[in-house]
């Protein structure tokens, strides 16, 4: 991206207006700030932001009808900023096209962080078709479908690396249990979480130093899993 990439902040507080479009700007993007859902999905068609911001308890639209409809026209990054915190509530948000969502009250290294990575992964996506992918220690080779670590094969069942491929397009974001089982076992799956639990146990412990205590696969409770790209060795 050869220009600040232009974020767009939807919220109606003007407390978080104040304090969060200036920490933007301090680091160099370009922000414009909406008020209302309406003025939300205009400025998101017509001006296409690189990312958007975007608070659920708007005053005219609620949050994840804004979202719904920027997702008919725009491939941006949603990172939902909100003060609900309910697994319901992020599921929601998740399954309708948000990439991220961050809860009220926050810190504002938090927000950066996640912004950073959403915008790395738009920036990922639109380079070439990539044969193979390198997420933390793992390579992912997918026209071989294999992966590997320090140059050995770590031998996957055809489920199991569908499981991970998927995941590692999209690492660092959170993907919901219905978003898996529907893109791994059809959408007459979505409602048997057991298939995902199975199969994420038995990945767990051929990628995963100690499986019970992950540092790639992470859970995210009653929402859904998270492939982290740079994870914690401690």
């Amino acid at each position: 991206m050869n220009r600040p990439p232009q974020i767009l902040l939807v919220d109606d507080e003007v407390a978080i207006q104040r304090a969060v479009a200036p920490l933007l700007r301090s680091r160099g993007y370009e922000v414009e700030v909406a008020g209302t859902g309406k003025d939300a999905v205009s400025a998101a068609v017509g001006r296409r932001p690189d990312l958007i911001v975007l608070d659920l308890g708007l005053p005219d639209l609620e949050g994840t009808e804004v979202c719904r409809q920027i997702r008919k026209e725009s491939k941006a990054p949603i990172v939902i900023l909100s003060a609900r915190g309910s697994e319901q509530d992020k599921v929601a948000a998740l399954d309708i096209g948000a990439d991220d969502y961050v809860t009220k009250p926050f810190g504002s290294e938090e927000l950066l962080a996640r912004i950073r990575v959403a915008l790395r992964r738009l920036e990922d996506s639109e380079g070439p078709e990539l044969e193979r992918i390198a997420v933390a220690d793992l390579i992912i080779e997918y026209n071989r479908r294999r992966v590997l670590r320090d140059n050995d094969e770590i031998r996957l069942t055809p489920k199991e690396f569908e499981l991970l491929a998927l995941l590692a397009h999209n690492a660092d974001r959170v993907l919901t249990h219905r978003t898996i089982l529907k893109a791994i076992w059809g959408a007459n799956a979505v409602d048997q979480p057991e298939h995902l639990w199975v199969l994420m146990a038995q990945l767990r412990k051929k990628i995963e130093p100690d499986p019970g205590n992950p540092r790639y696969l992470i859970s995210e409770p009653f929402v859904g899993y998270r492939l982290v790209s740079t994870p914690d060795r401690s």
